[in-house]
């Protein structure tokens, strides 16, 4: 009898160094899928991006290299311009026609204006979609100002040409059989921290003879 309360100890200490197994079990298990979901989240945004690239998901274009080895068709599409900038970028920004008629496979050159109104150096970068958002597969750019950062000196005007065409292979899928318009829309983002771009070999040559002058 004299055994009984040891043991009764001794199981009540079991239960608890059990209980405390699984805490930390349950506490290590749910640190990790944190871990995992937060990694997960930063691993998602570049593969989104590319996944939109290649699919044209969310109305977003292409990107093309030449222009269609075929001739264009004889069907036709009106496609609009949209021009938007976002808060913080003193810019004016606008397409010189808001409209043009093309051939499916014909390739087209528009430009859009802009306009640094600020009395300082400023860089933004243009963010761009489709509508309906089904064409972004099909929407093919040669040559865009939103393939890069665009750096304006104050009070600077810039014509920025966009090279495009709607690739003929549209007239293949049935989601755009009744298409007659298309819009192309961008947006200007400011860019806080531009990329620095490397100097060329003579002028890389000019700076290294500019400062021995200064010694």
């Amino acid at each position: 009898m004299a055994n009984q309360p040891n043991q009764h100890q001794a199981s009540e200490g079991t239960a608890s160094r059990r209980g405390l197994t699984r805490d930390a079990l349950v506490a290590a298990t749910c640190g990790f899928l944190v871990v995992l979901m937060v990694g997960a989240a930063y691993a998602a945004v570049p593969f989104y991006n590319w996944f939109c690239r290649a699919t044209g998901f969310n109305g977003t274009t292409q990107v093309a290299t030449s222009a269609p080895s075929s001739a264009p068709l004889a069907r036709k599409v009106t496609v609009r311009f949209d021009s938007n900038v976002a808060g913080g970028l003193p810019w004016k920004f606008e397409p010189e026609q808001t409209e043009v008629e093309v051939k499916i496979g014909e390739v087209k050159t528009i430009f859009y204006t802009v306009t640094n109104q600020s009395a300082r150096t400023t860089t933004g970068q243009a963010a761009y979609n489709v509508a309906p958002l089904t064409v972004g597969a099909y929407f093919e750019k040669i040559n865009c100002f939103c393939f890069t950062e665009q750096t304006m000196a104050p009070g600077e005007t810039r014509q920025m040409p966009v090279v495009f065409y709607v690739d003929p292979s549209i007239v293949k899928d049935s989601d755009n059989d009744g298409l007659n318009t298309i819009t192309l829309s961008y947006t200007f983002y400011p860019v806080r921290e531009p990329a620095i771009k490397p100097l060329a070999a003579g002028e890389a040559e000019k700076s290294k003879g500019s400062e021995k002058g200064n010694l």
